[in-house]
């Protein structure tokens, strides 16, 4: 062993000696001595948050189990609608493009895509929302209005959709979210007026009919069923007067009539959903609805398994859209169907909750229109499958295929969310409305470690500059 000395103090040094661990000093260091080490000199790389850990954490900071109950479920059934739009899809996706994954992959990349739509706008403030709700709805008509240029495009007799390099999309659904949103701008505005039925004619009708008549003139009726419902919501919970809600649903319901029975196939359609199919009828409007419960019933209690559907083998049409509650009811039985419909009652439930949670009249009102279509909508359908209601048209929520619904749809749901981070749900215990405005009083322990805190604030302020 070599012994050298410390040229500054004179005092012998030992060889090498193992690294000592530091130790912590009793008070609290100064600001610049609590930057962590780097990593590989004594804290391991593996022991350090990551740059994806920090994003993740800013992303999900400080909220609510109103946040997270939404969150969750949405992301569920949109992984579940993935799972059965593979097994949906996949005969037909093999027999128009020669892959069984056609489908699947497309709906895939539609949710990568509308994930982080969702999370990007749970993060704007209200305000953002109510800035552009002028905005959204001028840029909702004018896509609507493509669908009856070049550009339009027609399916299962519907003009709703626009074309573009291979790529199709349903501006109609884009048109909903953007109604909702303008719709809550324009009663939160006119809030003290609304006593007067003509502050809430005026201004809503012209353009909410404008928005729903586009979609009607192309002959898609549940998606303005859907739309109308969504109007009606949102003057239920600004606080319309009921006896003016009472008769605006009643002159709609006569203007839907008439619309309904104006089309020769709408009318034959709905003929033959009250009276029963005839013969003639199988091959054509009944076909669907027929095959649908066939699929539905033959799922038993258990289903015949994931991927076992025999009515996707070409035997019931939109097996992977309109009528994917019925390929769930086949192969995952009346247990999945139940499953199903208890996931969009816990969703209703978020909604219902982030609803009551918040004060803000326009995020109130956002809340409760986006709830009306999402869970309307998927009421609507599974009544369509059950043959409760003729055939509309409309897909499950979150989980049939369809990229611009899943888009909207989760866009829409990430405007909730970003109202339930701004105004998260109060904590359990005492309401603060209630509590007295005298100061609780304090133990002396309390009362010690106050004052020791105070005295040692000025030490730490001299050491910090």
């Amino acid at each position: 062993m070599t012994t050298t000395r410390n040229p500054g103090t004179g005092q012998a040094n030992q060889g090498p000696q193992p690294p000592k661990r530091p130790t912590r000093p009793a008070g609290n260091p100064p600001a610049a001595r609590r930057t962590p080490p780097a990593a590989g000199a004594d804290q391991p790389a593996a022991s350090r948050p990551s740059t994806i850990t920090v994003g993740v954490r800013k992303i999900f900071a400080a909220e609510t189990g109103n946040f997270f109950l939404l969150l969750g479920t949405t992301l569920f059934l949109v992984v579940f609608g993935l799972v059965m739009v593979l097994s949906s899809s996949s005969v037909e996706s093999h027999l128009e493009s020669n892959d069984f994954f056609a489908s699947f992959s497309r709906q895939g990349l539609f949710a990568l895509i509308g994930v982080p739509v969702m999370l990007f706008a749970s993060r704007m403030p209200i305000s953002f929302w109510k800035r552009w709700a002028w905005p959204a709805i001028a840029l909702g008509v004018g896509l609507q209005l493509l669908v009856f240029t070049p550009l339009g495009w027609g399916y299962g007799g519907n003009q709703n959709w626009i074309k573009i390099a291979g790529f199709t999309a349903q501006p109609s659904e884009l048109l909903k979210l953007a109604l909702i949103v303008w719709v809550a701008s324009v009663l939160v505005s006119k809030q003290h007026l609304l006593a007067d039925w003509k502050h809430v004619l005026l201004p809503i009708g012209p353009v909410a009919g404008l928005a729903i008549g586009l979609v009607l003139v192309g002959n898609d009726l549940g998606t303005a069923v859907i739309m109308l419902s969504i109007v009606l919501g949102a003057l239920f919970f600004a606080g319309i007067k009921l006896r003016f809600l009472a008769l605006a649903v009643g002159v709609l319901s006569f203007f839907g009539l008439v619309i309904a029975f104006a089309s020769s196939s709408r009318t034959e359609r709905i003929g033959a959903w009250i009276n029963g199919c005839t013969p003639e009828q199988y091959e054509n409007f009944c076909w669907q609805p027929t095959h649908g419960l066939w699929a539905l019933a033959s799922g038993g209690i258990f289903g015949v398994g994931l991927g076992n559907s025999k009515a996707k083998w070409s035997w019931l049409p939109e097996a992977d859209n309109d009528y994917i509650f019925a390929i769930i009811g086949e192969e995952l039985g009346l247990i999945g169907a139940i499953v199903v419909l208890a996931l969009f009652i816990v969703l209703a439930l978020s909604f219902v909750r982030i609803l009551r949670a918040n004060s803000d009249p326009f995020a109130r009102i956002v809340t409760a229109g986006v709830g009306i279509w999402v869970i309307g909508q998927a009421l609507v359908n599974i009544a369509v499958v059950l043959g409760v209601l003729p055939v509309l048209g409309v897909p499950l929520p979150l989980t049939s295929a369809g990229g611009t619904a899943l888009i909207s749809t989760l866009l829409a749901i990430g405007v909730v969310l970003s109202f339930a981070r701004e105004h998260p749900a109060p904590a359990d215990g005492p309401d603060p409305s209630t509590r007295s405005d005298r100061p609780v009083e304090q133990t002396p322990a309390e009362r010690s470690r106050l004052a020791a805190a105070q005295r040692a604030r000025p030490v730490r302020e001299r050491r910090t500059s």
